[in-house]
């Protein structure tokens, strides 16, 4: 989920620090999730998708 969650970001323009201002979240969460060393709560990961205008099923489906 973390490696979407990143392309997500990148294509979506965003710096980690963008994102997490966005997200309501400090920089370090962001990194820790998307290099897996943390996974979001469900809110936390609906608040990153709503952030980044994605559809959720999206960041969390496999290939």
């Amino acid at each position: 989920m973390g490696a979407r969650i990143r392309a997500a970001r990148i294509h979506a323009g965003y710096t980690q620090e963008a994102l997490a201002e966005l997200a309501g979240m400090d920089r370090q969460a962001i990194n820790r999730i998307e290099n897996g060393h943390a996974s979001p709560l469900l809110d936390t990961f609906l608040r990153i998708a709503d952030a980044l205008g994605a559809d959720p099923g999206d960041l969390i489906r496999r290939p």
